[in-house]
C-alpha cells in the first residue's frame, strides 16, 4: 500500500511539472479573479491589501435567492457599443449585474468612466479589452480574424505604454479598414459615404464593422443590422476588409507580459477552434469564452488534453 501511494505521488508531481510559473503581474490578476469568484467569502488567496480601484461586494448585499451575475464581455460607445461607459454600467446594474468587465475593441479609453460609475452603482469593474487579431493556418496559409479578450487586475495592465502602442497601431488600421469597406460597398453600387460612418462612430473612435452596418441601415440599404453582416460584412464577405491586426499569438504573449488573463472570444465562430486553441495555448492562453450573448452555453468539442491547460485560471467565461 505504501509503495502504491508513493507511485501515485510521483505521478502527480510529474503531471504538474509542465505548468508555467506565474509572473508577479499574473499572480495579482489571478488573486483578483479569485477574489471576484469568492466575493463575500473568505478566500485562501485573499490578502489584506485594499482594492481601491473598484468596489467590494459582500454576500450579505445579495437578496435572498439572488444570483451573483457576472458580465465579462461588453462594449461601450468607445468602440462599437451604443451606450456610454457610465450608461452601460447603469444598465448592467438595473439588470442585476454585480461584476462587469468593459471589453471595448482595441481600447481601454472607457475604463476610468466605467470604474467611476461602478463606484456609484456598486458594480465591480474588471478592466478589459477585446483585441482584434489574425490567426494564420499553417496548413492552408490562410488567415482568419480572431478576437482575444484581456482581463486585468484592479490596478490595470503593467507596462501600459507598451500595450497602448500596440493598440494604437490596431486602431489606426481600423480607419484604413473602414475606408476599404466603404470603397468595396461603392463598387457594389452602394453609395455609402465615409463621413456617415465616422459620424456614427463618434469623435476619436476607431470605426468598425458595426459602424458601417449602422450606416447602411440608416441610409436604407439594408433592413436590419443582421442583413448588413450576412449580405456584405461577414468574414470574407463582398465588403469585408482587414486592417493592421497583429497575429493572435503576439497578442496573447503581450497580454501575459502585461499581467493580464488571455481568453479566446466566441470560438464557435472559428473554422477550426480546436486548432486555434491548441496554438494559442502554447502562447499562454488562459481560457475560452463558452457562453453566447444570448446566455446559451455553446457546445464546444474540446480535446481532453486541452482542458486542464486552459483551466490555469478559469475554464469558463461568461459573455
Amino acid at each position: 500500500m505504501a509503495d502504491d501511494k508513493k507511485k501515485r505521488n510521483k505521478k502527480k508531481k510529474r503531471g504538474n511539472g509542465n505548468k508555467k510559473k506565474m509572473t508577479t503581474e499574473q499572480s495579482e490578476a489571478f488573486k483578483s479573479v479569485t477574489d471576484w469568484l469568492f466575493v463575500g467569502f473568505s478566500s485562501p488567496s485573499r490578502s489584506s491589501s485594499s482594492d481601491d480601484f473598484s468596489v467590494t461586494i459582500n454576500s450579505s448585499s445579495l437578496r435572498c435567492g439572488e444570483k451573483l451575475v457576472f458580465e465579462l464581455h461588453s462594449h461601450s460607445n468607445r468602440s462599437d457599443g451604443f451606450l456610454s461607459p457610465s450608461k452601460l454600467v447603469e444598465r448592467a446594474y438595473n439588470n442585476g449585474v454585480k461584476v462587469l468587465s468593459l471589453t471595448d475593441h482595441d481600447t481601454m479609453a472607457g475604463i476610468p468612466e466605467a470604474v467611476e460609475a461602478g463606484r456609484r452603482f456598486g458594480v465591480k469593474i474588471i478592466p478589459g479589452i477585446e483585441i482584434s487579431t489574425l490567426f494564420g493556418s499553417r496548413d492552408s496559409g490562410s488567415e482568419e480574424p480572431v478576437h482575444i479578450l484581456a482581463y486585468y487586475g484592479t490596478s490595470g495592465p503593467a507596462m501600459y505604454d507598451e500595450l497602448e502602442d500596440f493598440l494604437v497601431k490596431i486602431r489606426d488600421g481600423r480607419f484604413v479598414r473602414g475606408r476599404e469597406m466603404v470603397l468595396k460597398l461603392n463598387k457594389l453600387k452602394i453609395p455609402l459615404k465615409w463621413e456617415h460612418v465616422t459620424r456614427i462612430a463618434g469623435k476619436d473612435v476607431a470605426p468598425g464593422r458595426m459602424h458601417v452596418a449602422r450606416a447602411l441601415l440608416e441610409a436604407g440599404y439594408v433592413e436590419n443590422l443582421r442583413q448588413a453582416f450576412t449580405k456584405y460584412l461577414h468574414d470574407g464577405g463582398p465588403a469585408y476588409a482587414t486592417g493592421s491586426e497583429p497575429m493572435a499569438e503576439e497578442a496573447v504573449k503581450l497580454i501575459c507580459k502585461t499581467g493580464g488573463v488571455a481568453v479566446l472570444a466566441h470560438p464557435w465562430a472559428l473554422k477550426n477552434h480546436v486548432g486555434v486553441i491548441r496554438r494559442l495555448k502554447d502562447a499562454g492562453l488562459h481560457g475560452v469564452e463558452v457562453y453566447r450573448s444570448d446566455g446559451k452555453l455553446e457546445g464546444l468539442s474540446l480535446s481532453p488534453s486541452l482542458v486542464p491547460s486552459l483551466s490555469y485560471y478559469l475554464s469558463i467565461w461568461v459573455h
